[in-house]
């Protein structure tokens, strides 16, 4: 039985994470081991005991009683299952199967391939800054033809990308279910935020103008780098968990008019490169100091 040792006190400390506009968040103790945390947390092949409970945030935490989301159901399929990165909070499962079903609904989709949620134990892992906590799910935009890959296929398979001009637009793979489908994830209560690439963010924009109704949803649907091939779901904290951190509030209004901005100021017209400005130095992997102290129980340290 792994043994969680709980801080003394908490230690408030503004700690940036995520896009540079989304505001800071709170941490509380962090631990003091200079290990490096990346292959201790590889190394756990199995959920730390005891009841499901995050600490930490999703750029710098860790998750015990986690569970595996399992391979095949109704109406998904977990894929990469080599990358050993389908497990999460119970949360985290019960959504997979909620939003996966309604997913099916749509037309020309039997459900969803679900990519990355996190380790056994979360914590940080190779090719993901956040992903670490189990809140984190990242579903492609491939429309499945079939739900019974086999393990082989699933290694082999890859998602399809949307957008066009370096994430500026979408391109013409981009569907009415894909727009559908975003929609419902960030109706969910459940659902904190939704990262995706902001040529889709600004389609959405002009698709929600032109059919009218409720735009609230639109808010957590965040423009960021990278998401043309899958879009990255983000659960809020759930109530078993004191010490996790979430991501802290949105800013206020649609976000439309600052994913126009991300298009022009950022694809389409970006500043000219600085020649006198300093490289910047290289990112210092992740320790165990960096992480809140009851991570270090979960990996014996």
């Amino acid at each position: 039985m792994v043994k969680i040792l709980y801080p003394c006190a908490l230690v408030l400390a503004l700690l940036g994470c995520g896009p540079s506009n989304e505001p800071a968040q709170m941490s509380f103790a962090q631990g003091t081991s200079d290990a490096l945390a990346k292959p201790l947390f590889r190394a756990q092949t199995t959920p730390a005991p005891g009841p499901a409970q995050v600490f930490g945030r999703v750029a710098g935490g860790c998750i015990q009683g986690a569970v595996e989301i399992p391979e095949t159901g109704p109406t998904w399929q977990a894929m990469r299952l080599s990358r050993d990165k389908n497990w999460g909070h119970p949360v985290a499962l019960d959504f997979i199967r909620d939003h996966s079903a309604k997913v099916s609904r749509l037309p020309g989709w039997e459900g969803l391939y679900v990519g990355d949620l996190g380790l056994p134990r979360g914590g940080p892992n190779n090719g993901h800054a956040s992903h670490q906590a189990g809140l984190d799910i990242d579903f492609w935009m491939l429309p499945p033809t079939r739900l019974n890959l086999t393990p082989s296929e699933r290694e082999n398979i890859s998602s399809i990308t949307m957008q066009r001009t370096s994430g500026a637009f979408v391109n013409n793979s981009w569907t009415e279910q894909h727009r559908e489908m975003l929609k419902l994830a960030a109706s969910d209560p459940r659902v904190d935020r939704i990262f995706i690439f902001a040529g889709a963010k600004v389609d959405l924009c002009r698709w929600a103008d032109a059919t009218g109704g409720n735009r609230d949803w639109l808010r957590k649907v965040r423009p960021w780098w990278g998401h043309h091939f899958h879009y990255h779901v983000r659960l809020k904290c759930p109530a078993d968990s004191p010490f996790c951190r979430d991501s802290g509030p949105l800013p206020a209004g649609d976000g439309c008019a600052w994913a126009d901005e991300w298009v022009d100021t950022r694809i389409l017209n970006p500043p000219p490169p600085d020649p006198n400005a300093p490289p910047r130095p290289p990112r210092k992997p992740p320790t165990l100091a960096n992480l809140p102290a009851q991570c270090s129980a979960l990996v014996g340290r």
